[in-house]
């Protein structure tokens, strides 16, 4: 009689093991991301709906979760919600993509100039410091109710975080890089392009992460000020429809939109291109990906 090959089954019982290892493995990343979350929501709408039925204000003032949703959903309804969507995501996009554009080289530049830092470096840190809705009454009165006034103020507001994640992205680039590359021959814009730019990619990224967040709370402000017919609806003039109607279910819908928009595009856009960055060079591990 033949005897069983003990190494044989133990092999296969891991073979086996593994395999349903790597299967739960997708399942369990999806939960582990999903799941916090969606606790911190579920918790954040429990307290809501207690607040509310405690009546620790009256429903005019502080409208229950359902009732937010009804409100949200007549305004859909109304073809106000998507629209409204459209027209903020599309300028946002718009007006970061050029703040991208212009940011960029400035942090070049005064990433690299000691002179041109010193003079300009404290005005772009001022700049970032600077709340957004101030530049709206100078822009309205130099530009009127323009979709003009609404990019400057979205420039005005994004180009400074973005030209400032570059700037300290330059300053972490260990200056053998630069000897290295000029060996190479990588001199000039090319010095910039295949040296200066990639190893700063970190925090270049961290810039336009924030650049973004800027950009989106510049807009908001703009369109919450700078309301005209002939600019379309966005969701910072569904916000003052609902202040001038006194709809504060319709207000809390409107913040709930703009807080989806942002975090959604955070996490579906910078998120994931910030950690293949970080992993890419070294700072952090392949299992928090």
């Amino acid at each position: 009689m033949a005897r069983p090959d003990n190494n044989g089954l133990a092999r296969l019982e891991a073979g086996l093991d593994s395999l349903a290892g790597a299967r739960s493995a997708p399942r369990r990343r999806l939960r582990q991301k999903l799941l916090p979350p969606l606790v911190a929501v579920a918790a954040v709408l429990a307290t809501w709906q207690g607040l509310y039925l405690a009546g620790v204000q009256p429903d005019w003032v502080l409208p229950g979760p359902a009732e937010v949703w009804h409100s949200l959903a007549d305004a859909a309804g109304r073809g106000e919600v998507w629209s409204s969507v459209w027209n903020s995501v599309s300028r946002g996009g718009l007006g970061f993509l050029v703040s991208v554009a212009v940011g960029t080289p400035l942090g070049i530049v005064v990433g690299r100039s000691r002179t041109i830092r010193t003079a300009v470096g404290p005005i772009l840190s001022g700049l970032q410091n600077l709340p957004s809705v101030a530049w709206v009454p100078p822009a309205v009165i130099f530009l009127g109710v323009t979709p003009g006034t609404i990019y400057t103020v979205i420039l005005l507001g994004a180009v400074p975080s973005i030209a400032n994640g570059l700037i300290a992205g330059l300053d972490q680039v260990p200056p053998l890089y630069l000897k290295v590359g000029r060996n190479l021959g990588a001199t000039g814009l090319s010095s910039v392009a295949h040296v200066l730019l990639p190893a700063a990619l970190p925090g270049y990224v961290a810039g336009l992460k924030q650049g973004w967040a800027f950009a989106w709370r510049s807009l908001m402000a703009a369109e919450i000020i700078a309301t005209s017919a002939s600019l379309g609806h966005g969701l910072g003039q569904l916000l003052k429809q609902a202040q001038d109607t006194n709809d504060m279910a319709l207000a809390f819908g409107a913040i709930a939109l703009v807080l989806v928009v942002g975090i959604g595009v955070n996490q579906l856009v910078f998120a994931p291109v910030e950690r293949r960055v970080l992993r890419s060079h070294g700072l952090t591990s392949a299992d928090r990906s």
